[in-house]
């Protein structure tokens, strides 16, 4: 049973929310030190754009 337009919108904002606070990290540190903050931003990214 799919999701429902709540349960989608939700789930939406809260990728959306926590891109805002990796984004945040991310820009503190410009030289990739912390790969996996780096790939965890790029993949809900990619969750975000395949959500739209």
């Amino acid at each position: 049973m799919g999701m429902s337009k709540k349960d989608l919108s939700r789930k939406r904002a809260n990728i959306k929310a926590r891109v805002e606070e990796l984004e945040k990290k991310a820009r503190m540190d410009p030289l990739k030190k912390n790969r996996a903050l780096h790939d965890e931003l790029e993949d809900l990214k990619r969750k975000l754009a395949e959500a739209d």
